[in-house]
């Protein structure tokens, strides 16, 4: 029996069947690859589960397609390139995002913040290293290149990763840092990871709601250990990413799309 992912949002194509062809197109993805294990039924049902989440996060964006595939940089794996134990993960040296072909649904917000975070890096600190993302270097307190734009995500990583006095850590940086010490591991408290989650909040909070875009960020295990915002913290983070990502979304638009930074 196929799963089922809740969905509220506007009909993106009509009704009509879409494959991940359409979705390429549409969004001028660098590339689209599916592994050979997917069977051609489950093909066509995730190619129409795919194609609604990214517009859903284009809508929830208020930017257009070539935000989505950063400017065509951006591949996409279904099914294939996966890692042991892991539903879903982003490759910075190849700029693709893979799925899992059962585990991965849900998982793409984190996912393309992941792609973004890393993309947009040498657009606000100039001449980054290949594999840096931006989250980190904001938090290793580097000088960004002054744009108005780059100011509001730097706004971003602020009001993720500190108190709303900005002289403190945030409470979901200290319960983090607390989650990785009981764990023996540095891995929630990496800068990129809270902003990932911290993103994904901001989604799953949105109007437009959709689970095979992302979910978990309040019911889940994670979310009552504090891994994810909560209370006005959260409020405080998702108005900074409304704030970034609505300036954003405009600037797109007013150049017909030309630029992502």
């Amino acid at each position: 029996m196929p799963r089922t992912f809740y969905r509220r949002g506007p009909d993106h194509r009509a009704g009509s069947d879409v494959s991940f062809l359409d979705m390429r197109r549409r969004f001028q993805f660098r590339s689209v690859e599916i592994g050979r294990w997917v069977t051609e039924p489950e093909k066509a049902r995730s190619a129409g589960l795919f194609y609604d989440a990214l517009c859903d996060l284009m809508t929830i964006l208020g930017g257009t397609e070539s935000l989505i595939s950063l400017r065509g940089t951006l591949g996409l794996q279904y099914g294939i390139g996966g890692q042991r134990g892991v539903s879903a993960h982003y490759t910075p040296a190849t700029r693709s995002f893979s799925l899992a072909k059962n585990a991965g649904p849900g998982s793409i917000a984190h996912e393309w913040f992941h792609a973004f975070d890393h993309y947009i890096c040498d657009k606000l600190y100039a001449g980054s290293p290949p594999g840096a993302f931006a989250s980190k270097r904001w938090l290793g307190k580097e000088q960004g290149v002054d744009h108005p734009l780059n100011q509001r995500l730097q706004a971003c990583f602020a009001a993720v990763m500190l108190d709303e006095s900005g002289d403190a850590p945030s409470d979901l940086f200290r319960q983090s840092v607390k989650a990785d010490k009981a764990a023996g591991t540095l891995y929630f408290s990496q800068p990129e990871e809270l902003c990932a989650r911290a993103f994904e909040a901001f989604v799953q909070d949105a109007d437009c709601k959709n689970a095979f875009l992302v979910r978990g960020t309040r019911e889940t295990e994670e979310a009552r250990m504090g891994l994810y915002p909560r209370e006005t913290e959260r409020v405080r983070i998702n108005r900074a990413f409304a704030d970034y990502f609505g300036a954003l979304g405009r600037a797109l638009k007013a150049t017909g799309a030309s630029a992502v930074s």
